[in-house]
C-alpha cells in the first residue's frame, strides 16, 4: 500500500540483494532501546486525532489504496475488481479500469495496491487479487492518455500460487525501503498452512519487483520472509525501517507484530502472547471485538491501525521497537468499519472506511476516504 513505507520512500533503502531493512539489534531481539538520540523525539504517551476533511465518498468495497505523485489516489474495489482514481482536491471519482481475472467472493477479490518504485518512468501499478484458482500478484501499466475505464493494461503476473479461500486471503502489498515487494497472506481457514513450510499461506513474502526470491531472504530460493500468521492485513515500516504487521486473531487475540526475518509467529499453536518457545509474541494485542485489524501506517512516532469489527482507529506509540504506552482508541463507532490507513508525511493520514464490504451497515455516502491530522 503506497504511503505505508518510511518517510524516505521506497528508494531510500539499500540496493536489491542486500540484507532486509531495519535488522539492527533491537529489531532482532523484538525489543530493546531506541536508537541513540531517539529519546528526544519520542511520541507523547497520549495522542490526538482530528478529522480535517472528507476526501471522497461513494466508494464500493474499497480495499487497497495507492497515492499518485500528484496526490490523487488509486482505490481498489474488492468486489467490483475495478480501480478508481480519486481527485484529491475535489473528490471526483473516475474508474480507470477493471483488473481481468479477479474472482470476488467472501474476503477475496481485488485487494492490495502498490505503485512500482520506478512508477515515474514505468507507470506500473501492482495488485494482489483472488482468481478462480489462487491469489496472485500482477502489475498493470496505467496509461492516463487512454479513454476512462480503459486505462489499465493487461495484468502481467509476477507471482502466483498463493492459496485462496472464502476467508483469510491476506492481500496487503507494499514496497519496502529496500525496493523489494512484501505481501501478507492468509491461511484460508486451513490453520495448518501457517506452519507448513511448503505452503505460501499464513506467511509474509519478500520478493523482487519481478516476483523472484531476494538474496538475503531467510531461506535460499524462497520468498517466505516469516511464518505462523493467521491472516496478515497490514504492513508498515517505522523510521528505523523495522517492519510491522497487523493480524487477525481467531476468538481471543488480534496482534501487532514486529517482523523478524525467518520468525515464526505461532499460529495456530499460539494466539496472542503465549510465551511458547520457538514462537515470537506480538508487541501488542487486542480482544477481537475491539480490533479485527486491517491496514496500518507509521506516523508521528506511532503505528496507526484500522479496526474492522472494532470500528475504531488504534494508536500504538513506539519507544524504539516496543510500545511507549498502552494503545489508544480513536473514532470509536463514528465511521463504522475501518479498512486502510495511509501516511502522507508529517502529521497527515488518510483513513478509508469499509461499510460496504458485506459486514457493515452502510449509510448514504459510504464508503469514504477521510483526511486526518494526528499526533
Amino acid at each position: 500500500m503506497a504511503g505505508c513505507g518510511p518517510a524516505g520512500g521506497p528508494g531510500s533503502g539499500p540496493s536489491a540483494g542486500s540484507a532486509p531493512p531495519g535488522q539492527g539489534s533491537a529489531s532482532q531481539a523484538g525489543g530493546g532501546s531506541p536508537a541513540p538520540g531517539a529519546s528526544a523525539s519520542l511520541p507523547p504517551a497520549k495522542g490526538a486525532v482530528t478529522v480535517s476533511g472528507e476526501v471522497a465518498k461513494g466508494l464500493q468495497s474499497p480495499w487497497g489504496v495507492a497515492v499518485l505523485p500528484d496526490g490523487d489516489l488509486l482505490v481498489a474495489s474488492r468486489d467490483k475488481g475495478t480501480i478508481t482514481r480519486v481527485k484529491a482536491t475535489t473528490g471526483e471519482l473516475t474508474e480507470i479500469g477493471k483488473v481481468s481475472g479477479v474472482a470476488p467472493g467472501g474476503e477475496g477479490g481485488l485487494l492490495g495496491l502498490a505503485l512500482s518504485p520506478s512508477y515515474a518512468s514505468d507507470r506500473l501499478v501492482y495488485v494482489y487479487f483472488t482468481t478462480e484458482s489462487d491469489n496472485r500478484i500482477a502489475r498493470l501499466r496505467y496509461d492516463e492518455q487512454r479513454q476512462s475505464g480503459q486505462q489499465l493494461g493487461a495484468p502481467d503476473t509476477v507471482f502466483r500460487g498463493i492459496p485462496k479461500g472464502h476467508v483469510h486471503n491476506g492481500g496487503r502489498i507494499a514496497f519496502g525501503p529496500d525496493k523489494m515487494l512484501y505481501a501478507g497472506t492468509g491461511e484460508t481457514g486451513e490453520t495448518g498452512l501457517a506452519q507448513d513450510k511448503k505452503s505460501l499461506g499464513g506467511k509474509i513474502l519478500r520478493m523482487t519487483p519481478d516476483g523472484q526470491p531476494v538474496h538475503g531472504n531467510p531461506e535460499a530460493d524462497s520468498v517466505v520472509y516469516s511464518s505462523g500468521h493467521r491472516n496478515v492485513q497490514g504492513l508498515a515500516w517505522d523510521k528505523e525501517n523495522r517492519l510491522w504487521a497487523s493480524e487477525f486473531g481467531q476468538d481471543t487475540w488480534d496482534e501487532l507484530n514486529l517482523i523478524q526475518p525467518g520468525g515464526n509467529y505461532g499460529w495456530p499453536e499460539a494466539e496472542g502472547r503465549a510465551g511458547k518457545p520457538g514462537f515470537i509474541d506480538p508487541v501488542a494485542q487486542w480482544k477481537t471485538d475491539d480490533a479485527s485489524p486491517s491496514g496500518i501506517a507509521f506516523a508521528q512516532g506511532s503505528i496507526w491501525m484500522a479496526g474492522l469489527k472494532g470500528a475504531r482507529l488504534w494508536r500504538i506509540p513506539l519507544d524504539g521497537a516496543k510500545p511507549l504506552a498502552e494503545p489508544e482508541a480513536f473514532l470509536q463507532g463514528t465511521y463504522g468499519r475501518l479498512r486502510t490507513v495511509i501516511a502522507l508525511g508529517g502529521d497527515k493520514l488518510l483513513l478509508v472506511t469499509s461499510e460496504t464490504d458485506g459486514r457493515g451497515t452502510p449509510e448514504a455516502g459510504d464508503d469514504r476516504v477521510l483526511r486526518l491530522t494526528v499526533r
